[in-house]
């Protein structure tokens, strides 16, 4: 972190750190798997709560925070740190808060993070290395057939009011449950990855303790969760596809109470108050830009006549996929290294944490998006992790493997969220958690920062940084225009063709993605953009003083904040600056 920086302190006030370490407590609570993720063993053998009573109760607790938080006046003399504590603090409640409001946990059925995928990669994150962690899985285990039975009476509970999920994702979800119900459980993520994990654990696990964990395994997942898979897919099939809404009408709008309730999630996932409309003008003003790039782009480096012929060039093309999916595990592999031979110059703060390059799972690729990234645990236990999706590896196109691993590991992903772990200063909560805008948009702006750190191959690869980010600006138009415009699926799907190289099959899962995460997608291009905007205004303000490490610290050095917070610290840091101190 550069010297003098604002916004690496926590909070000074005890009364904002009392309030900041509630709120952590309560969301650890609420979300047990996700302590589990970041390396707090506490809640280990718990699941969350998915009914209304639930819900109702998680939001009271909230607004209790919140007005907690409204009755606390300013400190004297007023502190940056319980400033910015504050705002993240604000932004957090609120947006939990809207997400609950917008009622989508009772009637959304989500292939990507939903029932059933969302437990399947929990054994990627639970450690199991010892009799007590065993214990602790087994009874989490048993606490997920109730979770699967209780989310399955909130979905029927809510058809009686009309709020039903859209046929795609219903019919993804389906799939996804014969595919797994097919198999023995031995082939579960649930059994096979726990079980590889007791036997790495060695001398810490005794035999006769790993077979007693390995039989209440098997058994806990044969007698009680296969059943309550299988009743869940029973009431998708019989109970709620029949009276799902069809691919003309994806969007919350048809849903009762929806369009309110994605207002709130476009607030929740972008801090910006902005209308659906003047998003998707903004997605189509993006994409008119990127378009006139790529076309131009595309005509040098592959003779290309107009963007038509270059997008199906750039997708259709057999020389520019891969051939294995060994070859696209390698991609990643191999651009990872060259980025953290180059990020030191870039960069004056460096995670500790390492980042791997893992294959994703069986049970992910058929559903599931073409990469992510899972954040180290805080404990030190695991790396941060680029996820791949190896399948179908002719569809994965080659020049986009770099712009790919970028966003998702070093500079992007990787270097954001295990810098913001380890910034032992601040509240934990703005260690772990964070403004979506803000992860994803700098995830976005790395994409293009890694050409000005010179790691992409050549222009072709240039042209997989213009292809992306035409993705994440047609997420701008197909999400609105699903959620508040009234479009349908395939118009969806027509657009995002006709913009972006994706592959089909892709673009299909991607939209799809956008129809069981409201909003979420808005988060890039909002968050790419400001934070452009920012170093813009920096670089004019400072001129030849402007240091680019230094300005990364400064923007990475207070976690994923709100974007209008983050304009601030960048400014008064710029103040200083200005002032030679």
């Amino acid at each position: 972190m550069t010297s003098g920086s604002p916004g690496e302190a926590g909070a000074s006030d005890p009364r904002v750190s009392r309030l900041a370490d509630a709120y952590w407590e309560a969301t650890l609570a609420f979300a047990p798997t996700l302590a589990t993720a970041i390396g707090d063993r506490r809640f280990d053998d718990r699941m969350p709560d998915p009914t209304p009573e639930a819900a109702a109760a998680q939001r009271a607790r909230l607004a209790a925070l919140l007005a907690e938080l409204d009755a606390i006046g300013p400190a004297d003399p007023p502190s940056e740190a319980d400033r910015l504590t504050r705002s993240a603090l604000r932004a957090g409640l609120e947006g939990n808060i809207a997400e609950l409001d917008s009622g989508l946990r009772d009637w959304n059925v989500d292939s990507l993070e939903g029932v059933p995928a969302d437990l399947l990669v929990i054994p990627d994150f639970q450690r199991v290395d010892g009799p007590a962690a065993g214990d602790a899985m087994v009874a989490r285990w048993r606490a997920l057939a109730r979770f699967v039975d209780a989310h399955a009476a909130t979905l029927r509970s809510s058809l009686a009011d009309g709020r039903v999920a859209a046929t795609p994702t219903v019919d993804r979800n389906i799939a996804l449950l014969d595919g797994l119900l097919a198999e023995p459980v031995e082939r579960w993520p649930l059994v096979q990855t726990p079980l590889a994990g007791a036997e790495a654990a060695g001398p810490v696990f005794p035999d006769a303790e790993r077979d007693r964990f390995a039989a209440a395994l098997r058994d806990v997942t044969e007698v009680e969760i296969r059943p309550s898979l299988a009743r869940l897919r029973a009431l998708l099939a019989d109970e709620i596809r029949p009276v799902a809404r069809p691919a003309s009408a994806p969007g919350m709008g048809h849903v009762p109470g929806g369009l309110e309730g994605y207002r709130g999630l476009i607030r929740a996932h972008t801090s910006l108050d902005l209308a659906p409309e003047a998003l998707h003008q903004l997605g189509l003003d993006e994409i008119a830009r990127i378009d006139a790039e790529l076309e131009a782009l595309a005509g040098r480096v592959l003779g290309a006549r107009g963007l038509a012929a270059a997008v199906e060039r750039l997708r259709s093309d057999p020389s520019l996929g891969f051939s294995s999916r060994e070859e696209v595990l390698a991609s990643g592999v191999e651009a990872l290294a060259r980025a953290n031979a180059a990020v030191p110059e870039w960069f004056g703060r460096l995670p500790k944490a390492p980042c791997v390059v893992v294959a994703m799972g069986p049970h992910e690729e058929e559903h599931g998006t073409i990469a992510y990234y899972r954040e180290p645990a805080a404990d030190g236990s695991r790396p941060g992790q680029f996820y791949l999706n190896l399948a179908r590896p002719e569809t994965r196109r080659r020049y986009q493997a770099e712009a790919l691993a970028y966003h998702e590991s070093v500079p992007g992903h990787h270097l954001q969220l295990a810098i913001m772990q380890e910034l032992s200063g601040l509240p934990a909560f703005r260690r772990h958690l964070g403004v979506t805008a803000f992860v994803e948009g700098w995830g976005l702006y790395a994409e293009r920062l890694a050409d000005e750190m010179g790691l992409y191959s050549d222009d072709l690869s240039r042209l997989g940084v213009l292809s992306f980010d035409a993705w994440r600006a047609s997420r701008l138009v197909v999400d609105t225009g699903m959620h508040a415009l009234g479009w349908p699926r395939d118009r969806a799907i027509t657009f995002m063709s006709e913009h972006t190289a994706l592959a089909v099959n892709n673009i299909a899962n991607e939209i799809d993605r956008y129809i069981g995460m409201p909003a979420q997608a808005l988060a890039y291009k909002t968050g790419q953009l400001e934070m452009l905007r920012a170093r813009t205004s920096v670089e004019r303000r400072l001129g030849a003083r402007f240091d680019i490490r230094a300005f990364h610290d400064v923007l990475l050095g207070s976690g994923a904040v709100p974007l209008t917070t983050m304009a601030e610290v960048v400014d008064a840091w710029v103040a200083a600056r200005l002032r030679g101190s």
